[in-house]
Order: structure tokens, then sequence, then C-alpha cells
């Protein structure tokens, strides 16, 4: 079982060092934001460049950190039953979601996501503006990364879910109660 955890562990640490690090980039994209509303409401300038370049920061924040936020629990669930359950069928709820939806959620997005980038690869795929930026294909190729990311953290979670249910008591008790912590966090 501390074979489980330690693999569980350094999963989680590695999502949480990605998406940590990646959180990094909301500084950018506020930047970016704060950039083209003063130069759309004062100076009367327009790029769609800069609004194309908006939402590419924003999908490819958004992808690479949701798997963190996994890690985190800071997902949405339905709080209402879920807190009203003993730990032990909150850890078999958590532990079968994994199984049954989230991972085989995971490959099916993956296996798309990569035909999808591929298709966009393929006809040099660009913005549907003339002034836009080009190469969509690599925004597009954000999806299956992401995507990775999240089975990452599911597996982790997953893994750490069933230490806690079948693991010995020879395991630490923080091993099994708290997420890993983040780099971030560390940092600081």
């Amino acid at each position: 079982m501390l074979i489980l955890y330690n693999f569980s562990d350094r999963l989680g640490r590695f999502v949480s060092l990605v998406g940590s690090l990646v959180a990094w980039l909301s500084v950018i994209l506020i930047v970016i934001i704060a950039f083209d509303v003063v130069t759309r409401r004062f100076l009367v300038l327009g790029s769609t460049k800069l609004q194309e370049l908006e939402w590419h920061l924003h999908a490819v924040l958004f992808l690479l950190c949701i798997g963190w936020g996994y890690m985190k629990d800071s997902h949405v669930r339905i709080e209402i039953v879920h807190e009203r359950l003993p730990r032990k069928a909150q850890l078999w709820i958590e532990m079968l979601g994994c199984l049954f939806f989230l991972i085989p959620y995971c490959v099916i997005v993956f296996y798309h996501g990569i035909d999808w980038w591929e298709k966009s690869w393929n006809l040099g795929e660009m913005s549907d503006s003339a002034t836009g930026l080009p190469h969509r294909w690599i925004v597009k190729a954000f999806l299956p990364i992401g995507i990775v990311f999240i089975l990452l953290a599911a597996v982790s979670v997953f893994l750490r879910k069933f230490v806690e249910i079948f693991g010995s008591s020879a395991l630490p008790e923080t091993a099994i109660e708290e997420p890993p912590p983040s780099p971030a966090r560390e940092l600081l």
C-alpha cells in the first residue's frame, strides 16, 4: 500500500507543480486584458490578435490547471448529499467516480482531442479573422495535454482513496488524510 501511496503522491506533486506554475499565466492574461481594455476605450484601437490571445491564454490556463483544482478538491460536487454521508461512503463514491466516470471520460476526450488537433494541424488552421492569430492548432493541442493532467490527477485521487479504504494502519495518518501540498505554497 505504501508503494501505491508514494506513486499517488508523486503524480499529485507533478500535477500540482504544473498547475501552480501555469497559474502564473493569469498575471499575463490580466495585463493583456487591461491593455486591451485601455487601448480600446481611450485610444480607440482594437486588436483582434489581442482578443484571440486572451481566449487562447484563458483556455491554456483552464486546461492545464483543472487537474490541480481537482487535486485540491476545489471542484463542484453535490455537497448536500456528500457531506451527510459517512467518511467511508464518501471515499467509495470518489474512488468509483474516478474509476467509472472521470478516467473513462479523460480517455475518450483525449482520443477525440488528438483527432481534433491533428485535423487542425493538417489544415494549417488559422483564425477566421484576417487580422487574427495564425496557427490555431497550437491552442487546440492543449485540449489533449490538459486532459492528460486531469487523468493523472484522477489516477492520483483514485489511488489515494483506495489506500485510505484498504490501507493498513502502518501508513502514517497524514499520508491518507491530506492531498499533496502545493509546490507554490512550499515556496512561500
